[in-house]
């Protein structure tokens, strides 16, 4: 799957999401990406996008052939039969509309991949029947990265194979910001977006310290999914020292990227306080570096409440107008968690007024 075409036509988990919503219930779709970049994720956005199917979850690496279907006795007219069960993670005992994420297709024992065809082609397992309005969907590693992931011909002609590209930098912020991701993560990535770069596009693997290459096997590397760990590390800061925190992070992110994102640990102590941009903004401390004011609005973002928009809207233009420029494109996202709770609010109203020249280019 690696060419340029394919590459120039890779989805976001968004678009994938998209697709498998509307033919989900009529071909399965295989989405094949890097690993720790979310692909397991999106049964949870399906799972909002479509609230009348039951999310059901098929891990494939921990089938073999007898966790399909088991044998039972059965009778009928006197006279006794072999039937299956079906194993529960399928879903067919529902019988109600589901929503089937066979994980981690491509690592299954041949056996597992072979008696998931009629699964994957016909919703059908045995002589059980999927509900019709069933969405069902896979996922797989790409099988440059080395991690056992192979389907034969005629198993992958049974499926719309798509390739999920990684996320860059803007787009992982913007998910940081809603999901609770540390602002000292979401600033590391702000200034280091090649940590997102994908090894197709690394000839030299000692070119990006920061990213798994399957030509120099690195104990740790930077993911989304490692990422993610690493905002769990610094959000349970308190209970640890430095010391251990920079070991955890090395064993979690990689040495490099938990070295360079340290830096911005110790930046964020010098950052204001939430609680002194609350109670008194017009003197809240004003970060002097473009990386501490990212992490300001970061931060702000993610912790905002309508019960402090008002302070917030008196500090904000304190700061440089690019900072106050990041803030308003943030807040106004469509994706924005807290959009309501700013756009509502009667001072960021009067902003937008007085600032309007700052986007006039997004409405060409």
């Amino acid at each position: 799957m690696n060419n340029s075409a394919t590459q120039m036509y890779a989805l976001s988990l968004d678009q994938c999401t998209d697709a498998i919503v509307a033919y989900g219930h009529q071909r399965t779709i295989l989405a094949q990406g890097h690993m720790g970049i979310g692909k397991s994720s999106m049964l949870t956005e399906l799972a909002k996008r479509l609230p009348n199917h039951t999310p059901c979850y098929f891990d494939c690496t921990t089938k073999d052939l007898g966790d399909i279907m088991i044998p039972k006795m059965a009778q009928l007219e006197g006279q006794n039969y072999v039937t299956y069960a079906t194993n529960e993670e399928l879903g067919v005992h529902l019988n109600k509309p589901i929503i089937l994420m066979i994980d981690e297709f491509g690592k299954a024992n041949p056996a597992v991949k072979n008696a998931l065809l009629r699964v994957i082609l016909e919703r059908k397992v045995g002589s059980y029947a999927l509900h019709p309005d069933s969405v069902v969907f896979a996922t797989s590693n790409l099988g440059a990265e080395g991690v056992g992931d192979m389907l034969l011909p005629h198993q992958r002609n049974r499926v719309a194979t798509v390739k999920i590209r990684k996320p860059d930098a803007l787009e992982w912020i913007e998910w940081g910001i809603n999901n609770d991701v540390h602002p000292s993560v979401l600033g590391f990535v702000k200034d280091f977006p090649a940590v997102l770069q994908t090894f197709e596009d690394v000839k030299d693997p000692t070119e990006n310290p920061y990213i798994f290459h399957p030509q120099l096997q690195r104990e740790a590397f930077v993911t989304p999914r490692s990422l993610h760990g690493a905002s769990d590390l610094l959000h349970a800061r308190g209970s640890i020292d430095d010391h251990t925190l920079t070991g955890l992070l090395m064993g979690t992110v990689g040495d490099q990227a938990a070295m360079d994102m340290m830096a911005f640990v110790k930046l964020a102590d010098q950052l204001p306080s939430l609680d002194s941009i609350k109670n008194d903004p017009k003197n809240a401390k004003v970060p002097e570096s473009a990386s501490a004011t990212c992490m300001v609005v970061y931060r702000s973002l993610a912790s905002m409440e309508r019960s402090w928009v008002n302070a917030w809207m008196d500090y904000m233009p304190r700061l440089n107008k690019e900072a106050q420029g990041m803030f308003v494109n943030g807040a106004r996202n469509p994706k924005y968690s807290k959009i309501d709770v700013v756009m509502s609010n009667a001072k960021f109203t009067e902003w937008a007024k007085d600032n309007t020249y700052m986007f006039t280019a997004d409405k060409k």
